[in-house]
């Protein structure tokens, strides 16, 4: 592994910049890079070919790179690549397990083609459910990514999958979602929004569902309580709709799906994983960068023959995250929600009177009456009650999600339209106001509250001008379950 890669003649691009260089890159050799914190960097292909976690890099393009932003520029014949910019780190690596990747989307692309080649009435016509498998900072959600642009690129259109809860690659933190990927994933935007199925947990993390604990925001300590229960809820109820839409769609059932996963692996995430591997019905589990639960997965799934344990090793270019990045990466995330990735959307500021709003969280009531329950016997929380929630100071700077329920006996089962984020409430005029994707009502009229917050000071200098212009990249939807698009 050499740093810095082969320097070679600079030539600056536009802007004249003096921070302009080349790297060459040997055939099978990558790129890493690590974008300063305090400002973009950008890069183009000069000659050769290379991509960017599956998706192909266009040439003599220049492409922008937000920030703080991490990612790795492999070639498998050889490549010039010039970046202009201040990077933390970059260096070139020739030890990479690109190959063994590469194999398996071989391998499923084969199934995906028998499958499609397969009456549509049977069991053979559906094609590969891979989930993603390994401890934190192991290269999940990269992989599936690879995976899924692989995919696309040969003409598929798979399912993704996104059960981290704690990042989230498809929508905020505090989410489980599935779109489909009709297209390779652009290396910069990241998956597109155009017809997520999103269901709102509320929590970075599922947690014991008796759990209470402080946690350290990045700017504040938040009362934190987790919901195990919920989030295997939730998880089935997105596997049944899923199996529905694959029922009518033979396109879709072929492709087949990528389900990402949290790094919790053991004890109750264990649970939780081998919950979500049984519910979605998955056929291949990749498991990343740790033999121990290799072994442990291979030993509990050796009687369902139609499942493939498959050990692959993590990639170098992994970097460790702390828990004060996490928190951080959750915060730009709901920023890049309301305001897009370079910050080129604007949001609106609404207000309502606390009269309009319809606020539930879910679990924390007692189950049932002391007197209902055998002698001796305590009241346990209902992880899946719905509570009403009155307009409180708790409810600041909170993000919530906008339900399509109808009822809110509906609210558990339903798909959400978006979020919003609580700015600013007023007990005198008895008036709240929120930040939104677009004008306009809410879709829906009921509302979900977790324990995900985001601070004002996350959000660009131009937060205070929440009037601005319309936001077309983010706007809510009209449809709910049935036709799998919203926003």
């Amino acid at each position: 592994m050499a740093y810095g890669g082969a320097a070679v003649a600079q030539t600056a691009p536009p802007g004249g910049s003096t921070t302009v260089r080349q790297v060459k890159l040997d055939k099978e050799c990558e790129l890493r890079v690590e974008v300063s914190s305090d400002s973009p960097l950008r890069l183009r292909l000069l000659n050769g070919t290379a991509e960017i976690y599956g998706t192909e890099v266009p040439p003599g393009i220049w492409l922008s790179f937000p920030p703080m932003l991490k990612f790795a520029d492999f070639t498998w014949y050889g490549a010039t690549i010039e970046m202009d910019g201040t990077a933390e780190t970059d260096y070139t690596a020739d030890e990479t397990p690109m190959i063994s990747y590469v194999n398996v989307h071989a391998v499923l692309d084969a199934r995906r083609n028998r499958a499609k080649a397969s009456p549509s009435d049977s069991d053979m016509s559906q094609g590969p459910r891979v989930i993603v498998v390994g401890p934190t900072d192991s290269g999940k959600s990269t992989l599936s990514r690879m995976l899924l642009s692989w995919a696309a690129k040969q003409g598929w259109k798979p399912t993704f999958v996104d059960l981290d809860i704690g990042q989230g690659s498809i929508t905020i933190p505090g989410c489980i979602a599935a779109t489909p990927v009709e297209l390779p994933i652009d290396p910069v935007e990241g998956i597109p929004l155009d017809m997520p199925l999103v269901y709102f947990h509320g929590h970075v993390t599922p947690g014991p569902s008796s759990l209470n604990c402080m946690f350290l925001h990045p700017f504040n300590l938040v009362l934190f309580s987790g919901n195990v229960d919920l989030y295997k809820v939730l998880v089935k109820e997105l596997a049944q709709v899923l199996d529905k839409q694959f029922a009518g769609n033979v396109e879709s059932r072929a492709s087949g799906m990528v389900i990402n996963t949290m790094g919790w692996i053991e004890g109750v995430g264990y649970e939780l994983l081998l919950h979500a591997i049984h519910t979605l019905n998955a056929t291949v589990v990749l498991v990343l960068g740790q033999e121990k639960l290799w072994s442990m997965l291979k030993d509990v799934l050796k009687n369902k023959t139609d499942v493939d344990v498959v050990k692959l090793q993590k990639s170098g270019g992994v970097v460790s995250r702390n828990a004060k990045a996490r928190q951080r990466a959750r915060s730009l995330k709901i920023r890049e929600y309301f305001y897009g990735l370079a910050n080129d959307l604007s949001p609106h500021s609404n207000t309502a009177n606390f009269s309009d709003l319809c606020i539930y969280r879910v679990g924390g009531g007692p189950q049932a009456p002391r007197s209902a329950l055998p002698v001796g016997a305590e009241p346990s929380a209902d992880p899946t009650r719905l509570t009403p929630v009155s307009v409180n100071q708790d409810l600041l700077h909170l993000v919530l999600a906008v339900s399509y329920a109808k009822e809110p006996d509906e609210i558990i089962s339903s798909n959400v339209a978006g979020f919003i984020w609580i700015s600013d409430i007023n007990f005198e005029s008895k008036k709240i106001t929120y930040l939104a994707p677009s004008a306009g009502n809410l879709p829906g009229k009921y509302l979900i509250m977790g324990s995900l917050t985001c601070d004002a000071s996350t959000f660009p200098v131009k937060c205070d001008l929440y009037h601005g212009s319309e936001n077309p990249g983010l706007q809510f939807g009209c449809a709910g379950v049935e036709g799998l698009t919203f926003w």
